[in-house]
């Protein structure tokens, strides 16, 4: 019996039924069994795009992505990842439909330690609540690589094949260190009364993390002295990112969620689906030896079901999920063949 039946959920949808090329979206009040927090209320939020009937895939993204993948004619606003399900892709809604969720915790108002094994567990809940069986795939990036892999532990018979971008087994110590910064960012803007300031110099932080010297430097020039003060060329970018994040996001949702990150601990001899690992060779957040890493424990336990590696390169680092649409493409064309 699944999580999701022992504990209970109910769903109720936020709407218009389905239909071709359209789009729903619903929510389901659970109580799951937190492994760090025990039995809690929560609300999980899903959205599903595409034809019904087709193949569902399961796409999940960092910890700042939200259900709404792909604009739809009912949800036209844009989705955080158009680009990767444009007409013609391997994303397309066209051939394939998309569920996606907004992350336990997303919402700021779930303020415990949440595991990734925690958003696998609800991943369950809601395909429970849609009658979803099976997931035809579970694309993941960066935090969604991480929970992939641990829905692919917990969940196997509910998965035919996992693809893992930028995102592997565990957290690697350097970048920790750097979340465990950002977090100290946002302690010391709520000393302070601000702690929205925080939250705008810890994600600062991180998109320092996200991407590259190497695109810095081709993109920012020199210092220059301004009101008597001197200021780098990339600040103004770095502050644009920072408003809107914090526009979006509530303090509590980045610390909890950054912390999960942190969490992630998993065994890849556990996982016996199919696993596509794609890893960028630029990305200083997931080094790519964690990514050999993972693909020899895969290779070593798996057997038969052999997975596969591609390392890119990229100027974007870890976010080459997000900019290299073609390369991750190819990549997502070749493993949902």
């Amino acid at each position: 019996m699944s999580l999701a039946i022992a504990a209970g959920c109910e769903p109720f949808i936020t709407s218009a039924p389905d239909s071709v090329g359209d789009a729903r979206r619903g929510a389901l009040a659970c109580t799951l069994d937190l492994r760090h927090a025990g039995r809690r209320q929560v609300q999980l939020r899903y959205e599903l795009a595409g034809e019904p009937g087709l193949p569902v895939v399961l796409v999940a993204g960092g910890i700042s992505a939200d259900r709404h993948v792909v604009a739809t004619e009912t949800f036209p606003q844009p989705g955080w990842w158009d680009a990767q399900c444009d007409a013609g892709r391997t994303l397309d809604p066209a051939r394939r439909r998309i569920l996606a969720i907004d992350w336990l915790g997303s919402d700021g108002l779930l303020d415990v330690p949440i595991d990734p094994a925690d958003q696998a567990d609800a991943i369950v809940a809601v395909l429970d609540a849609l009658g979803i069986e099976t997931l035809d795939a579970f694309v993941g990036c960066s935090y969604g690589a991480m929970v992939g892999l641990q829905f692919a532990a917990l969940h196997a018979p509910r998965l035919r094949r996992l693809v893992a971008i930028s995102g592997t087994h565990r957290a690697h110590p350097y970048a920790s260190a750097c979340r465990a910064l950002q977090r100290r960012a946002v302690a010391l803007g709520a000393l302070q009364c601000d702690e929205r300031d925080g939250l705008a110099l810890a994600r600062q932080l991180a998109i320092l993390g996200y991407r590259t010297p190497q695109e810095f430097d081709a993109r920012f020039g020199g210092a220059q002295v301004v009101g008597g003060r001197v200021r780098t060329d990339a600040e103004d970018y770095l502050d644009h990112c920072a408003a809107a994040y914090i526009a979006r996001t509530p303090p509590t949702a980045f610390l909890r969620l950054s912390e999960s990150i942190d969490l992630q601990a998993l065994e890849p001899e556990s996982i016996r689906v199919p696993v596509t690992v794609v890893a960028v060779a630029e990305d200083r957040l997931v080094p790519v030896d964690d990514a050999y890493a993972l693909f020899e424990r895969l290779v070593a336990a798996n057997g038969q079901r052999r997975p596969q590696l591609r390392v890119l390169r990229s100027l974007y680092g870890h976010d080459a999920f997000l900019k290299e649409t073609a390369a991750i493409d190819n990549v997502l064309r070749e493993a949902l063949a």
